[in-house]
């Protein structure tokens, strides 16, 4: 088989970021075969209220007119059912779950979930979704490290939906064999998404390598192998989700590098590479297009969907995407993109009815 032919992928989690940065991103959505996605809210300062998740949709909307942008709140603790009910009525779709400190522009995290019930209460009766960084704080003293932090997270998603069974939740970006069996383990209204780079990577992959380096951060490789082996077998709650998050390359190259691999331009070449080493590129349409949108019933509002159509070519990923520069007000440089010069074995040949 050379060539493929696919709805327009749905990316189920996706940064956006703002200002120059925004400008160059936000277009690229479509580039990479994609025509909806759930927009992060962890921006500075975060999405905390309809007006403001609004008003950034304004924006996104102006920079890619065709794609579909579903949007988030940031949870804390001023958030209210009633604003969950005025967020639901704007057509609003989730709310965004950090714990406090543990990724990019998480301070305003949450430290217990107990107090969140009434909210939790509000949007399972709207029909709401819940999405879940699924870590817990690294703590010394406890023996938790990016090692293991989503193994020990596991327990509040179970407590949650234990409490709310009829509340959608999506554990966000999973990373271990322990997350993929908890997901399976309980109700339909428990979902998953799984990132192009956790499909690929393992932890000697972003060790001393900034580029690579992400969080939740790659783990073992019988990890990575649940990733790929519960695509495999199509499972349908388990779905595209890129958490593509750009940095500028000043930024991951520093003595601290930003948490983030961008992904973002080359969605569906990455995935229908990575899907044939392993098997599994007969799964791509399910869990590119089909299941994320199953999941979150959002079938009758999309704007567009296009078809994608990807043929077998051997070819480099590109070394970066440059952001602002002369006249631009605001931030300029460069992201450097995930397999950046790295072989490729499909590529985009056309989107139908991309503008």
């Amino acid at each position: 088989m050379d060539r493929i032919t696919i709805p327009t992928a749905c990316d189920m989690h996706v940064h956006l970021r703002q200002g120059t940065l925004m400008s160059m991103v936000t277009p690229k959505v479509v580039e990479g075969g994609v025509s909806i996605c759930y927009v992060m809210p962890n921006l500075q300062p975060p999405i905390t209220t309809t007006e403001m998740a609004l008003a950034y949709k304004a924006e996104l909307e102006a920079l890619a007119p065709q794609v579909t942008f579903l949007m988030s709140l940031y949870l804390n603790p001023a958030l209210t059912p009633e604003e969950i009910m005025k967020a639901k009525a704007a057509g609003i779709r989730g709310v965004k779950s950090y714990p406090r400190g543990v990724t990019t522009n998480s301070e305003s995290g949450i430290e217990s979930y107990d107090i969140y019930y009434d909210v939790f209460r509000a949007m399972e009766k709207e029909g709401m979704v819940l999405n879940l960084h699924g870590e817990i704080p690294s703590d010394a003293d406890k023996n938790v490290c990016v090692m293991n932090a989503e193994e020990k997270f596991l327990n509040h998603l179970k407590e949650i939906h234990l409490a709310f069974p009829n509340l959608k939740i999506i554990l966000e970006h999973a990373t271990t064999e322990a997350a993929v069996n908890m997901v399976k383990s309980l109700g339909d209204t428990v979902g998953c998404t799984i990132t192009v780079h956790h499909l690929q990577l393992v932890v000697d992959d972003w060790a001393g390598k900034c580029h690579n380096f992400c969080k939740p951060v790659a783990k073992y490789p019988s990890d990575r192998a649940a990733l790929r082996n519960v695509i495999l077998e199509g499972h349908p709650r388990f779905f595209l989700g890129t958490d593509s998050a750009p940095h500028p390359s000043h930024k991951k190259e520093g003595p601290e590098a930003c948490a983030g691999v961008f992904t973002t331009p080359l969605v569906l070449p990455y995935l229908a590479t990575i899907l044939e080493s392993y098997g599994a590129l007969d799964r791509l349409e399910d869990f590119a297009c089909n299941f994320g949108r199953k999941f979150y019933e959002v079938q009758k509002e999309e704007k567009w969907v296009g078809k994608v159509t990807l043929v077998r070519e051997s070819w480099e990923a590109p070394k970066g995407y440059s952001f602002g520069g002369e006249g631009i007000v605001g931030e300029k440089g460069e992201v450097v993109p995930f397999m950046a010069g790295k072989p490729l074995g499909w590529k985009i040949e056309s989107i139908e009815g991309r503008s």
